[in-house]
């Protein structure tokens, strides 16, 4: 099963120019809410192997992206397509929310 990809200051560029949909989570450690929706981050990355990227970005070790789009409030979800943003899901939500928003993409 694949994971969600670990998303950094200095890999973030590369990343974002994929083919594919890409839905990245802004999240840190100490953030409640984060801790609910990472597993469900980490489940989005398995059910979309192969056909959309997944990936986290910890914004205490990689403020520049972070800041780069605004992230004032986490968790934070941010949809690419094309590199650039197509939707945007902020706080906790059920993985059908997510699921729909990237199904949207595809």
């Amino acid at each position: 099963m694949s994971k969600a990809i670990e998303i950094t200051d200095a890999n973030f560029e590369e990343i974002i120019k994929s083919e594919q949909p890409i839905l990245v989570d802004f999240w840190a450690e100490w953030c409640g809410p984060c801790k609910m929706i990472g597993p469900v981050v980490e489940e989005l990355a398995g059910d979309y192997d192969g056909k959309a990227v997944v990936g986290k970005v910890d914004v205490d070790a990689n403020p520049g992206v972070a800041q780069a789009f605004g992230i004032r409030s986490i968790p934070t979800l941010l949809f690419f397509k094309g590199g650039e943003i197509v939707d945007k899901q902020v706080g906790a939500v059920p993985k059908s929310v997510l699921s729909q928003k990237l199904d949207a993409q595809l």
